[in-house]
């Protein structure tokens, strides 16, 4: 048996880690199906595009509005508590934009709606990272490393799920699927053996921003905000590439194949044994992202974009775990979940963000060769904010934490 699969098998073995994973991998798809499918759904009820775009965007900005203020409580209390409580109000809300959209109730009555539901997105990622930095810290790269993997393959299997649901049957089909699956997620990671002997680390009473402003952390923020901006922007210029060039049924491909050479890239990263400090190995990740982004914008074959969309992609991966370990690494104690909470917030935010200005570049006479621009531009932002001076994080040798057997 190769030295990477027995890395994850004895991961995968863990008393709760397929609980983890599976649930975790379900209860994340939502961030990736519910924005598009309130987008279809919206435009195919009021014919708008600009009103779809905002209903869709609302629910975006109220979810990472929200996540930070629920990871602090989820740290406080038990996330537990706050994944039940969301279990049994995102449904409900759910099938109440449903309800306003058919009615073709007033814009603002959507947007409301959209809001509302995107405030009880279950807490699953931020949750489940901060399990994952609970474990033991021989075998946390490697859970990182799944974890940056399943990641991936939400944001390829979740649009994909959505387009499929609405051909075959509507939308709405695929907004109930996503709820399903999310209330699925957030009960088995709120059930898990870990989640259950989760204590609350003790704490004074802390300022809103202690956990961003933890020394290490704004650089991993704005890194990552950065390196996010670049991947939306990519995420909507391959589309509008295979368009360009005469193919649009390949922009689904293309974007798998970029998704696959992360999710390679990722598995391979985690079983490895790197003896380079973790910012080092951070800084030398964006790197990695940004040659794979750079020559992006020359190309005009979709068969040639797809193979470096495929090496470039296994920067991805890789990149994010070493993110996650940072974060699990410099993250006080007693707000661990908050921590990832924000990383996430910032990772989605940025996302779409990056998606926005990647369009209306494509609209202007930059075209898609200015939004792929673009997204190399952010890659090298990402790297150059790491070699800011400032405060540097005190890295552990061991963890400090108690240690759950996931």
């Amino acid at each position: 048996m190769s030295t990477v699969m027995r890395s994850y098998l004895t991961v995968w073995r863990l008393p709760s880690a397929p609980v983890l994973l599976l649930s975790g991998f379900a209860g994340r798809l939502p961030s990736s199906m519910v924005p598009l499918a309130l987008l279809l759904m919206v435009q195919e009820q009021t014919g708008s595009y600009a009103v779809a775009g905002g209903v869709s965007a609302t629910y975006g900005i109220a979810t990472a509005i929200i996540a930070p203020v629920l990871g602090r409580l989820a740290d406080r209390r038990s996330p537990r508590v706050v994944l039940l409580s969301q279990s049994a109000v995102y449904p409900l809300l759910l099938a109440l934009v449903a309800a306003v959209v058919i009615a073709d109730a007033p814009v603002p009555a959507m947007l409301a709606a959209a809001g509302a539901v995107g405030a009880s997105t279950p807490l699953v990622a931020g949750t489940v990272r901060a399990l994952w930095s609970r474990v033991d810290a021989r075998v946390r790269p490697t859970a990182y490393a799944l974890d940056a993997t399943a990641t991936e393959l939400v944001f390829v299997a979740g649009p994909m799920l959505v387009a499929l649901l609405a051909f075959v049957a509507s939308p709405s089909i695929a907004l109930a699927i996503a709820g399903v699956l999310g209330v699925a997620g957030a009960l088995g990671v709120a059930t898990s053996a870990p989640m259950r002997s989760w204590v609350p680390a003790a704490s004074g009473r802390r300022p809103l921003f202690a956990t961003v402003t933890t020394p290490g952390m704004p650089r991993i923020l704005l890194s990552g905000t950065a390196l996010m901006l670049g991947i939306g922007a990519l995420e909507v210029a391959v589309p509008a590439f295979a368009d360009a060039a005469g193919s649009p049924g390949m922009s689904g491909l293309l974007l798998a194949v970029w998704a696959l050479g992360s999710a390679g890239g990722g598995l391979w990263f985690g079983a490895r044994m790197i003896s380079t400090t973790l910012p080092r190995q951070y800084r030398w990740g964006l790197l990695g992202v940004t040659i794979g982004l750079a020559p992006l914008a020359v190309v005009s074959s979709p068969w040639l974009l797809g193979v470096l969309l495929f090496l470039g992609g296994t920067a991805i991966a890789p990149t994010l775990t070493v993110q996650s370990s940072l974060v699990g690494s410099i993250a006080p104690a007693s707000a661990t979940t908050e921590a990832f909470t924000w990383l996430s917030t910032v990772s989605f935010g940025a996302s779409a963000i990056g998606a926005a200005v990647g369009g209306a570049l494509i609209e202007t006479s930059f075209g898609v060769a200015g939004a792929l621009v673009l997204a190399t531009a952010a890659g090298a932002l990402a790297v150059l904010v790491t070699l800011l001076p400032g405060r540097r994080p005190t890295l552990p040798t061991a963890t400090q934490r108690d240690v759950v057997h996931a």
